[in-house]
């Protein structure tokens, strides 16, 4: 990677008795360090994982779902599939299957994504949802959540020398459910 992500790993506790959650916040530099992170992700993914990436256009869900994809060992280049709608990337290693949803142009939850067929492929894959929130939570109890926001004003670390300030994105890493429940996310941060 270009330069160490800057990073703290936490548990946050669940509501009323939920088992505690892990959750990690990283500040990404680079286009290259997304990536990187994703590749780190993926050794903490297994079949029938659920990830929905939240960020605005251009925030980088793409490029770590890329990672995610070289750290699986899929098939395809990883691109965005928002015309598609859903890609499926066997994987080459014998591990699960990535399949990258873009449900930015869906509008109608789960009832609209049940054409995928998402909830049939969904246990021996790992399933990658951009923009899902609010439309895919009722695919498992268990998924993790990534929020790719843009390091703006005084939150944002000022680039060194080879980077540029636009580039700079802060990456909040979080559980749900119990297959989640104290899961170590130190490797997303290790250097």
């Amino acid at each position: 990677m270009n330069a160490p992500l800057d990073s703290s790993a936490v548990s946050v506790p669940g509501a009323s008795g939920a088992p505690r959650t892990a959750a990690a916040q990283l500040t990404v530099r680079t286009s290259e360090d997304m990536r990187e992170l994703g590749r780190r992700l993926a050794g903490l993914l297994r079949a029938g994982d659920l990830v929905l990436l939240s960020g605005e256009l251009g925030a980088g869900k793409t490029t770590l779902t890329r990672g995610l994809g070289e750290g699986l060992g899929v098939r395809g280049a990883v691109t965005s599939p928002t015309f598609v709608i859903a890609r499926v990337h066997p994987s080459l290693t014998g591990g699960p299957a990535l399949v990258h949803v873009d449900a930015y142009r869906l509008s109608g939850g789960l009832d609209e994504m049940e054409d995928l067929d998402l909830d049939v492929s969904l246990p021996e894959s790992v399933t990658v949802v951009e923009w899902g929130d609010g439309k895919v939570e009722d695919l498992s109890e268990d998924r993790l959540r990534v929020v790719i926001e843009r390091a703006v004003g005084a939150e944002a670390p000022a680039p060194s020398d080879d980077e540029a300030a636009d580039d700079v994105r802060t990456v909040t890493v979080s559980g749900v459910g119990e297959r989640w429940a104290g899961a170590d996310l130190t490797p997303l941060t290790a250097g």
